[in-house]
């Protein structure tokens, strides 16, 4: 025992310099508010302090500080170097980010703890209601989220096929797996989630830049001079007779393999790849190839100019704006082809013949018909001239013509769910 060391004091800073505490978690507590995980770096936090925090400009109060032993237990004190918690009057963790550095008003410090970086989202969707009476609950359910979850970033948005519902920002695929799962078991909703997208940066001729979120924001391709997409910097971690297909299946992300390294009996390949093709199917394809075997983090990496262009599908002449996406162009033919041929197996046949098609700028570059239905109208008809058969059919092709002109197509949930799927 005695070889066992002395217990190491907290911090030796000076307590008479102006408070600093970390904050490394935070949630909100529907009865008590936003509660504070923190360390305090310098000075000490009393109980009922008008508190600040230096990257949010907040202000609040702390009701109740305290220890964790491990359970939240009340004092009066958090000096410098201790760890505790902090019950505080904000209504939203926005209002207090991990990260960031929480002062005294009454003697603010001048300079943050240092390491805190504002996140932003740079997965992006659309969360509609399978019917529109149900918008009220979805927005109510996705602020009451946000109350807990300082990185959700969301915006009205309106659809002309999908009606009302929310555009929403993620920190990645994961995030955005975790929010809708929680959206359809805690709160009961049914959910229409349009192709995730990433964030685009655009330079326009005339010198401007733009950040776009939806492909369906993109100016007209005369106006710009260069578009960027994000791309990654990825790792998979696999059993090494797996490897082959991991690789070809990078390189059919337009990914680049960086490196691949061996520690026993599995592989570790080091990757960078396009964020937005990653977005669909690329973890379900992983863990088929490698029969659950494979797990795969990434961080983002930059921007970089690539050959992009938007993809847009009509449905019966006309534009559905939900449904555009932005790929590269030598993938574009591909991806117009395979998407129309699943909208005709999930869009309902109709009197009149539906046309589905896909477009870069105006130019179809792929195209499937729906067939309608027909009725034979001549089984009445026994006998007598041919001319009678032939003004019956011609009447009711007439019918069908006004109908295509007039009718429109209702696009089921189930379309948008087939576009997550890219083969």
């Amino acid at each position: 025992m005695s070889d066992v060391p002395a217990p190491i004091g907290p911090s030796s800073r000076n307590e008479s310099e102006a408070t600093r505490a970390l904050i490394f978690d935070s949630y909100y507590d529907d009865y008590r508010g936003v509660i504070l995980y923190v360390r305090v770096f310098d000075g000490s936090i009393q109980k009922s302090s008008q508190i600040k925090m230096l990257a949010t400009s907040a202000q609040g109060i702390a009701l109740e500080v305290g220890a964790l032993k491990p359970d939240m237990t009340p004092g009066q004190e958090l000096k410098t170097g201790e760890i505790g918690y902090i019950v505080t009057n904000l209504k939203s963790t926005r209002e207090a980010r991990v990260g960031d550095t929480i002062t005294l008003q009454a003697k603010p410090a001048t300079e943050p703890l240092p390491g805190y970086r504002n996140v932003q989202p740079f997965v992006y969707a659309g969360f509609f209601p399978e019917s529109n009476e149900f918008y009220q609950e979805l927005k109510d359910a996705i602020e009451k989220l946000s109350l807990s979850d300082s990185a959700l970033q969301f915006a009205p948005e309106n659809s002309p096929v999908l009606g009302f519902g929310v555009r929403i920002g993620f920190l990645g695929l994961l995030h955005m797996d975790i929010v809708r799962e929680r959206l359809e078991r805690e709160y009961d909703l049914e959910l229409v989630v349009t192709n995730p997208s990433t964030d685009y940066q655009v330079s326009l001729i005339n010198g401007e830049e733009l950040d776009i979120k939806s492909a369906a924001d993109l100016p007209e391709p005369t106006k710009i001079a260069e578009i960027r997409e994000p791309w990654i910097k990825g790792e998979i971690v696999v059993p090494k007779d797996y490897v082959g297909p991991v690789i070809q299946l990078i390189s059919g992300k337009r990914g680049i393999q960086t490196n691949l390294s061996y520690v026993d009996e599995r592989a570790l390949v080091s990757f960078e790849a396009p964020l937005a093709n990653l977005l669909t199917d690329f973890y379900d394809q992983l863990k088929s190839i490698t029969s659950g075997y494979g797990s795969f983090n990434y961080e983002l990496d930059d921007y970089r100019a690539e050959d992009l262009v938007k993809v847009d599908f009509y449905v019966a002449g006309e534009m559905v704006s939900a449904l555009s996406v932005m790929v590269h162009r030598s993938e574009a033919q591909k991806l117009g082809r395979d998407t129309v041929a699943k909208l005709k197996e999930v869009i309902p046949r109709q009197n009149f013949q539906v046309a589905l098609q896909a477009g870069i700028h105006g130019r179809f570059i792929a195209r499937e018909d729906i067939s309608a239905y027909r009725k034979d109208v001549t089984t009445g008809l026994y006998g007598g001239d041919v001319s009678r058969k032939k003004k019956v059919l011609a009447k009711q092709a007439k019918g069908k013509k006004r109908m295509k002109r007039f009718g429109k197509v209702d696009i089921p949930s189930e379309a948008f769910t087939e576009m997550l799927k890219r083969d």
